[in-house]
């Protein structure tokens, strides 16, 4: 066989592998069987439901809802009331002291003293970014400070590990570009985790395709992070400390994108098992994107991963999170006018 055609035999032969890979890592071979041993109720009134968090001690949870398009009014955090039957959305930030209020992820931490914050990623319209903090008293919100760094390159999820302390994960490490699409195409690791640790950032951990969800275990002693397109959710050990992070393993989860906690420590998480479908929702809302949470279990340590909801775009697509309070669920995507409330008996 002559020389230029074994080259071109190997270069055709890497470029299938290429794009088997992935068309595997976007879910195309998935297979999709909707399932929830549950009643599902539909809760109206919002522009995206993105992040969704949980306040455990008394049931309310906090809903980040924004519109992702050029020129879009300012979006909201609203107010549900798990203890409700069927909660009605209040909207706790009318009154901002500034404007340009595009929440994307959002967390809620406890203080020591009991002092409950909430951290936003704020998405400008001049396409700068700013972590927003605001005190949390069950009733409201009251903004107490915006923080704004150069490592804040693109945000996507965000933790509080302290009153001024969080971990925030970029999805990419270059601003939007033509470029920054092609190296997404050819699957180039570019997300990040940044660091804040009250003064400065610094980025402790790189190397992700997609850094999406965050969040920490309940002794503050691992983080969680996921990388949407490279099918994983990393495990780091963290030093509480210094905030300096070690890899200690990893988790096959398809599509995973923002991660919480329930009452027991388990990990519940809003999934986008098809992502070629996905990307076509996100450019046209009337395609449908399946929908799915999975339930990460840790026994002995070793994880279980456990299919909890699965849907094929009906009656909500593009799920980005799932937050689970007693016998209730929420689930939430980026584009749609609703949560889904689910509930099941313990």
């Amino acid at each position: 066989m002559k020389l230029w055609l074994k080259i071109t035999l190997g270069v055709l032969l890497l470029i299938i592998i290429f794009v088997l890979r992935t068309l595997w890592n976007s879910g195309l071979f998935t297979k999709i069987e909707p399932h929830f041993e549950g009643k599902v109720t539909e809760i109206k009134g919002f522009n995206g439901a993105e992040d969704i968090t949980i306040d455990k001690s008394t049931g309310l949870a906090l809903v980040s809802s924004s519109k992702f398009t050029e020129n879009a009014p300012d979006g909201a955090i609203f107010l549900l009331n798990l203890k409700e039957e069927t909660p009605t959305p209040v909207k706790l930030t009318d009154n901002l002291p500034f404007t340009d209020f595009h929440p994307h992820g959002i967390s809620l931490y406890q203080s020591p003293e009991g002092q409950k914050l909430l951290f936003v990623v704020n998405h400008h319209l001049n396409l700068d970014t700013s972590i927003e903090i605001f005190q949390f008293t069950d009733s409201s919100l009251v903004h107490k400070e915006t923080i704004k760094n150069d490592l804040f390159i693109s945000p996507n999820d965000i933790v509080g590990v302290g009153e001024r302390q969080f971990y925030l994960t970029n999805d990419h490490d270059e601003k939007k570009s033509s470029w920054r699409s092609k190296k997404d195409l050819l699957q180039i690791p570019m997300g990040n985790v940044c660091y804040f640790d009250g003064n400065k950032a610094n980025i402790v951990a790189d190397g992700f395709l997609y850094a999406n969800g965050i969040n920490v275990s309940q002794d503050g002693k691992k983080l969680f992070v996921a990388a949407t397109t490279g099918k994983r959710i990393k495990i780091f050990d963290r030093d509480i400390t210094s905030g300096k992070l070690t890899e200690n393993s990893e988790i096959v989860v398809n599509g995973a994108d923002n991660i919480e906690l329930d009452e027991s420590g388990d990990l519940w998480v809003g999934c986008h098992p098809k992502l070629l479908a996905f990307l076509a929702h996100s450019k046209d809302h009337s395609k449908l994107s399946p929908s799915e949470v999975v339930k990460i279990s840790f026994e002995n340590e070793k994880p279980t991963v456990e299919s909890i909801y699965l849907n094929d775009g009906s009656p909500l697509s593009g799920s980005s999170v799932s937050a689970v309070w007693r016998n209730k669920m929420l689930i939430g995507s980026v584009f749609g006018d609703k949560v889904l409330l689910c509930s099941w008996r313990k």
